[in-house]
This record gives structure tokens, sequence and C-alpha cells, in this order.
């Protein structure tokens, strides 16, 4: 089993943590509007909590999410292609909750899902409370959920 470690990102962090949302297989089609000409600013890294999933071995990049702290919000999450299904993403989540917990949120975490990432936070403990309306350039209704703290 390979050994996968979580730490924070740093402003160095910004290119390849871009590079991994845009060639994340489950953005292309209909869902490639979610994340065209997105990027992760140095700036964005400083302003909120995002923690990396790398390889021990390598530093390989695996996943990360970004919390925004107010209003608890899981603003990104993305896991390799070739680490999904292995628990990088279950890593991630119960990481994010810690660290929501030790900097006091209380509420909850709200998520507002790709669509077909939601019966994987589902999995993870999330509860669906209400859909995200559409907005440009996004055409389609999401699933808003929330992680209890």
């Amino acid at each position: 089993m390979t050994e996968i470690l979580i730490m924070p990102a740093a402003a160095t962090d910004s290119d390849r943590l871009t590079a991994l949302i845009q060639r994340c297989s489950a953005y292309r089609g209909v869902y490639a509007a979610m994340i065209a000409g997105y990027r992760v600013t140095p700036e964005y890294l400083a302003r909120h909590e995002v923690h990396l999933a790398v390889r021990a071995a390598d530093d390989h990049l695996l996943g990360f999410y970004a919390l925004v702290t107010e209003p608890a919000d899981l603003d990104l999450m993305f896991v390799a292609d070739e680490a999904q299904g292995l628990g990088t993403g279950r890593l991630l989540i119960t990481h994010m909750l810690d660290r929501a917990r030790a900097l006091g949120l209380t509420g909850g975490v709200k998520v507002v899902s790709h669509p077909p990432a939601e019966a994987f936070y589902l999995r993870m403990g999330a509860e669906r409370v209400g859909t995200f309306p559409a907005r440009p350039p996004i055409g389609w209704d999401r699933p808003e959920l929330r992680f209890a703290l």
C-alpha cells in the first residue's frame, strides 16, 4: 500500500493544483464548463485552508481540498484519476473535517457537489440539504450537501 501524506499547500503549488483540475476526466464533455479556464492562484491558497494528498515516496500529487472557513464550505476537492478508488478521497474528507473542528467551525461544512460526486459525499457522511440552482456558465442544478461537525 502506498503511503499518502496530507500537508498544507504552499503558494508554489498553485500550478500543479490547476493542472490536476484540468486533467480530471470527470469534467469532460457536458461538465467541462465547470472548470473551463479555472486557476488555483497563490492568492487563493493564502486565503483558504488548502491541503494536498501526496505520495510519500515521491511527492506525486494525488488530490487536494480547499476549505473556506467563513462560511464553512468545501470549495474544491479533486482526486487524480489514477488515485480514485484507493482511499485518497476518504483521507482528504477525514482531514478536512478534522481541520474544520480544530478551527472551531460549527454548523457543518457545506458542499455544492459536482453531480457525479454526490454519491461519494453521501458515502463519506454528508447529508443532502437542497439543490444549488444553475448559474452561468453552469447550466444545471447541483446537489447541495452538508457535513455535520
